[in-house]
């Protein structure tokens, strides 16, 4: 899918990458990293990820990582680009921009709900050697990004969550556009190969992540 991206190119707002001291730095393989913090204005956790892929290092979703852990991530390349999965989940996106003059990524209709923001059309994210899957139906702007290496890499925004009560689900009704049209919408994940699978809202899946989506489609197929 190509999207479009914002061109904004500004003086870093501050020295230093955005910190919180509270965030959770985990590395999953070699090139892949998680963070993660609860947020207690919407009362959940939010998850970030940086992926070191084909065509550069990414962030998606990013909440404030220290400098010191930002420091390491960034041994793996320089940042290529940031990556906002769906119209909620601007977070640090803007900061990161500014600070390493990078362009951020979306749906188009992701990027016309981060002001101001202006972006080129088109613009492919296949540049960064990632899929961008819309997702329809889930929250406005919804994609997943899929990278085919290491047996497959799954990053997901809210269509898909992995946290406690509910565990691997779908994104509960009361949150959706039209949640039906998201499953439908979801169902082409199945024929990706997916070693693992990330989330904006919870716990990777590390191994078997493909068997885990048929499981979850042949107990919900909706």
């Amino acid at each position: 899918m190509p999207l479009p991206c914002s061109t904004r190119v500004h003086q870093p707002l501050y020295s230093g990458v955005p910190s919180s001291p509270t965030a959770e730095l985990a590395q999953l393989r070699p090139g892949l990293w998680v963070w993660h913090a609860y947020d207690p204005a919407v009362r959940t956790e939010l998850f970030s990820s940086a992926l070191a892929a084909a065509g550069g290092l990414c962030v998606v979703d990013p909440i404030p990582l220290t400098e010191a852990d930002f420091a390491g991530v960034a041994k793996a390349g320089q940042l290529a680009a940031v990556i906002v999965t769906n119209t909620n989940h601007q977070r640090t996106a803007l900061d990161y921009s500014d600070r390493f003059s990078v362009p951020v990524l979306a749906h188009r209709e992701t990027l016309a709900a981060i002001k101001p923001v202006r972006f080129d059309d088109p613009f492919a994210i296949a540049s960064k050697g990632l899929d961008a899957i819309e997702i329809e139906g889930a929250v406005a702007g919804e994609i997943a990004l899929y990278d085919p290496l290491n047996k497959g890499t799954l990053i997901v925004g809210d269509a898909l969550i992995n946290l406690e009560p509910y565990g691997f689900t779908f994104l509960p009704k009361k949150y959706c556009l039209d949640q039906k049209k998201m499953c439908r919408s979801l169902h082409k994940l199945l024929s990706l190969s997916v070693e693992r699978i990330l989330f904006a809202h919870g716990t990777p899946i590390i191994s078997g992540a493909s068997t885990r989506l048929r499981q979850l489609f042949d107990a919900d197929p909706s």
